[in-house]
């Protein structure tokens, strides 16, 4: 039934021609490890993240959306590091982005399996840029150059 909600949501954004706003976030491990999950939909690796559902504020998102995709728990989040708006960043619909850094604990096993067909976590050294989905590698290289974006 919420999936089905969620889908009536998306489709009203359309309908109506307005953006969707949505969460990305940059999941860092204790150990400075960064997590990307593997989207079924392109078998591309990407930062976890959603649409922000109806009456939800983006930290309730960032929360369950991570919960759902990597199975972790934020335990903070740190910093805003941009908002991305491109209409064609996200193939499926007109979206806006707010990318976050967030420290998370926990045991990676994605609970959204329609979704996500991996968890894993990269040293900053092995993360596998250049085919990341969306725009994400864009947010990604954000990040790693310590900028602060609003594209």
């Amino acid at each position: 039934m919420l999936r089905l909600w969620q889908f009536f949501q998306t489709v009203l954004g359309i309908i109506f021609r307005h953006p969707v706003t949505g969460t990305t976030m940059i999941p860092i491990l204790p150990d400075g490890r960064i997590v990307l999950i593997r989207r079924n939909d392109t078998g591309k690796w990407s930062l976890p993240g959603g649409i922000v559902n109806w009456g939800e504020d983006i930290p309730t998102t960032i929360e369950r959306e991570l919960e759902e995709e990597t199975g972790l728990n934020v335990v903070k989040i740190r910093r805003l590091v941009g908002v991305y708006s491109a209409p064609d960043r996200d193939p499926r619909i007109h979206s806006i982005s707010v990318l976050v850094e967030v420290e998370v604990q926990g045991t990676m096993k994605p609970k959204d399996t329609l979704e996500v067909s991996e968890v894993e976590a990269f040293a900053i050294g092995s993360l596998p840029k250049g085919d990341l989905s969306h725009d994400h590698d864009r947010q990604l290289q954000d990040y790693l150059n310590g900028i602060s974006a609003i594209a």
